[in-house]
């Protein structure tokens, strides 16, 4: 068993990557609104995976409503402000028939977050890397 205490003995270092699966009620829907939000499409076959930054995600055909409902993503950007005014909020609502975002404010924890419904319900968190406050 690897020493959680001595890095040079922790399994992690051979990650290489983590991706979470998210469900999709309409699979190619789902793809369009990952698109338009600014995702890079990398594969397409019975699952599609999506990256940003090196970062990525897989949407697969698999749909429960209730665990699409409870399914939460977070997404990280330098500028939130910037992010937020180029996504189309009113086009995604029609469109893609989800809730309408929720527009970045200040959290109780201190971050401030906007919150976007993709096409099966899933809860994406978006904010901005925290600063931390150096003040003695």
């Amino acid at each position: 068993m690897a020493n959680a205490s001595d890095p040079s003995e922790s399994t992690a270092q051979a990650v290489t990557q983590l991706r979470a699966f998210l469900p999709s009620k309409d699979f190619r829907a789902s793809c369009s609104f990952y698109l338009e939000l600014g995702f890079e499409q990398v594969f397409d076959g019975e699952i599609a995976i999506f990256r940003a930054d090196g970062f990525e995600f897989i949407v697969n055909t698999f749909y429960d409503q209730v665990y699409a409902e409870n399914c939460m993503m977070q997404l990280v950007v330098r500028d939130l402000a910037a992010w937020w005014t180029r996504i189309d909020v009113e086009h995604l609502t029609e469109t893609y028939s989800v809730r309408p975002p929720i527009a970045p404010a200040l959290q109780p924890w201190g971050l401030e977050v906007g919150y976007l419904f993709d096409p099966c319900g899933v809860l994406w968190h978006v904010t901005q890397e925290a600063t931390l406050n150096e003040d003695p």
